[in-house]
């Protein structure tokens, strides 16, 4: 019964208007359960988490949106199709003003002045996660691109949406959750989610009858690998 309830929750899981994305889900669900369902995840939606290693996540993170608005911001170049340009601005800008806002905010409150934000010192995580992404759009096109892009934008969406269903009773994540499971983002996914599909349809057609099915697979899989090692883990304490 347990696994016939985890396949049905997973099969009604948002595709966020891409087959494509759905298929490579499928395809690497081990690695991305590992990855949206990460003891980090499960204990910010229990409202468990300790609040250092959520701080110390949010520094890590703040880095890593700016190295993530890059990538965004190379797909504006690698597009060639002006709607596409405008998708990838507009994520540029709800990385840079609306996510980065949130990390601000809450270090803010906790003592944390934007300035130590942007002084964080990146993690080995970090830095492999964001270099990968980026090296990704030097190397290959816009799809392969892309395709190193979803797993971030998308698994927060998922995350978000499933979190926000049943939000902890106490207040202490409740802004991170309802950034992710809120409205706006949500549109973010979606859209995003219609443009990889048609950046998917353009270059590969059916995508399992691919010749890059095989390549598009292998980047997706390591972009969850490096997102579920992004995550610090709650039981370290040498980390924080």
């Amino acid at each position: 019964m347990a696994d016939t309830e985890s396949f049905g929750e997973r099969d009604a899981m948002q595709h966020y208007g891409s087959d494509t994305f759905q298929a490579l889900r499928r395809a690497e669900q081990e690695v991305w359960d590992a990855y949206t369902r990460h003891r980090f995840v499960e204990e910010l939606g229990a409202g468990t988490l300790r609040r250092d290693v959520f701080l110390y996540y949010l520094k890590q993170d703040y880095v890593f949106l700016i190295h993530f608005a890059r990538a965004w911001a190379m797909a504006v170049v690698k597009s060639d199709q002006v709607d596409e340009m405008r998708q990838a601005a507009a994520t540029v800008h709800a990385l840079l003003d609306v996510e980065m806002r949130l990390h601000i905010e809450t270090c803010a409150a906790a003592g944390i002045a934007e300035q130590a934000l942007a002084e964080t010192t990146e993690s080995l995580e970090n830095l492999a996660y964001t270099r990968f992404v980026i090296d990704a759009g030097v190397a290959g096109d816009l799809l392969d691109l892309l395709t190193a892009l979803m797993p971030c934008v998308l698994g927060y969406g998922e995350i978000g949406a499933r979190l926000a269903a049943s939000p902890p009773s106490t207040p202490e994540y409740a802004a991170w959750i309802a950034t992710y499971g809120g409205e706006e983002y949500q549109e973010l996914c979606a859209d995003v989610g219609v443009m990889f599909e048609r950046v998917a349809a353009r270059r590969i057609g059916a995508a399992a009858a691919s010749g890059r099915w095989a390549a598009l697979r292998k980047t997706f899989r390591t972009a969850c690998r490096l997102e579920a090692a992004f995550w610090p883990d709650p039981a370290r304490h040498d980390q924080i």
